[in-house]
């Protein structure tokens, strides 16, 4: 990059929010993938005039722009392939505001997800979107990939926590959209149209969040069974008796293992998976509900209910949840993580198809995630030298979600990895509309260019 350029951008976050190290090229040039490509050069801006100035400086100069928060993601949407400006937004990480009254807050995009949920719900607040990633995870990340997490089967996903943003555009112009109210129909939702976007449409720098009052109780229990089927079966009764769990998570038999051998919960050999739920509400709605979760289980075939008496045993049944990724990691395979979702009457289905997948082809496939809204992690493991038979497995694991009237990306996002696969889903005239509205956004091409669409337009 022309040493002018570089000179210019000191000049605007200054020397110390600046890195052109190798170290630095190295740190910032992949995420959860295992896709690589360093940056140019590395800014951390600390407020929204600066991100203002470095893309102005950035479309007169034609310099991609990378926007990039922990780096997280698992579909390389914060991978600069295209070099330049790796734009870090984790030094803007304020919380500006929290209204009790009006129950929102207003935050800075770097704020991590669970150091927000407890500084609200120790004003006994609540903001549902829980990410497997929240220990670390941005809200600006969250928002830009429309994060979803396990409690989106009772209370939605990020996109229905955002009120309004400030954002940059790719020419340096600052936009707000959205409202303070719960109700507005003045104009386009460009809101929704800015969440999920992945950072191809705007830098978001403001975000203003919705919140709840928290839940007085919680109630969890993990429960196993012989069969995939059984506990996809147990998914649909339990529905069907008009509860809705905060969280209804599935493991299978591989995922079980993995974690038991982490953290020693016993969990019976013989069983083939489980399902970690929990109620939340009143006292007197968790107690009853989580009484006629144990029996709706029983009902249906299971074999181990284990339910917490207390927080802390219930903070070891999520403990069992939130290391199955690091658990898989541990097996010293590559990972091929896909975030599929089908209808949830569809589980049983998929399931099936992916025990055949596995055999067919001569894969391990470990499968867990959020079985109530029909999210499902699924994740091919093979050495490094076989990952082609994985990209195989995918192509033919999303055809058979379609079939079944599912998506491919719940809540990761296209991003570098999907991108491949996007016309499999989305229609000529619909893809066609998403990339004239890139163009208006960013004429230029300069914001995350490569993602989303498999050619930049």
């Amino acid at each position: 990059m022309d040493k002018k350029i570089v000179r210019r951008f000191e000049e605007i976050v200054g020397p110390e929010d600046l890195d052109t190290s190798p170290e630095g090229a190295i740190t910032h040039a992949y995420d959860a993938t295992r896709l690589q490509h360093r940056p140019e050069l590395i800014l951390y801006p600390r407020s929204t005039e600066e991100v203002s100035q470095i893309l102005t400086l950035c479309s007169r100069h034609a310099i991609p722009v990378c926007p990039r928060g922990a780096g997280s993601g698992f579909a390389g949407g914060s991978v600069p392939i295209r070099g330049g400006v790796a734009l870090v937004m984790t030094r803007m990480n304020t919380i500006l505001q929290i209204h009790t009254e009006d129950l929102l807050a207003v935050v800075q995009p770097g704020v991590v997800n669970g150091a927000f949920q407890e500084r609200v719900e120790e004003l006994g607040l609540f903001y549902p979107p829980d990410p497997g990633s929240m220990a670390f995870s941005t809200l600006g990340g969250n928002v830009a990939t429309g994060a979803g997490g396990l409690r989106s089967l009772k209370y939605g996903t990020t996109r229905d926590y955002v009120l309004g943003l400030e954002a940059v555009l790719a020419d340096g112009r600052v936009i707000r959209t959205g409202v303070r109210t719960l109700k507005s129909v003045v104009g386009y939702d460009l809101t929704r149209l800015l969440i999920g976007s992945e950072g191809t449409l705007a830098v978001i720098t403001e975000m203003t969040l919705k919140l709840i009052p928290k839940p007085l109780m919680q109630r969890a229990a993990l429960v196993t069974f012989r069969t995939p089927a059984d506990a996809a079966r147990t998914v649909s009764r339990i529905i069907a008796s008009r509860i809705i769990p905060s969280t209804l998570e599935f493991m299978d038999s591989a995922c079980m293992a993995a974690v038991d051998e982490h953290l020693h919960l016993g969990l019976a050999a013989r069983d083939q998976a489980c399902l970690l739920i929990e109620v939340d509400g009143s006292p007197e709605e968790t107690e009853r509900e989580i009484e006629k979760v144990e029996a709706l289980c029983r009902t249906c075939g299971a074999e181990q209910t284990l339910v917490a008496q207390n927080r802390k045993e219930r903070e070891g049944l999520w403990q069992a949840r939130r290391t199955i990724s690091q658990a898989i990691n541990r097996m010293g395979l590559q990972k091929v993580n896909e975030d599929i979702a089908v209808p949830r009457s569809r589980i049983p289905e998929i399931l099936e198809f992916l025990s055949r997948l596995a055999e067919t082809r001569n894969l391990r496939i470990l499968t867990f995630g959020h079985a109530g809204d029909g999210n499902l992690h699924v994740n091919i493991l093979v050495p490094p030298e076989n990952i082609s038979k994985a990209h195989d497995a995918v192509k033919e694991l999303f055809q058979e979600v379609l079939r079944l009237d599912g998506t491919l990306s719940a809540e990761h996002g296209i991003g570098l990895a999907k991108s491949p696969y996007l016309t499999m889903e989305v229609a000529p005239g619909s893809l066609e509309l998403m990339r004239q509205i890139k163009k208006i956004f960013d004429p230029e091409g300069i914001l995350n260019p490569g993602k989303i669409f498999a050619e930049t337009p």
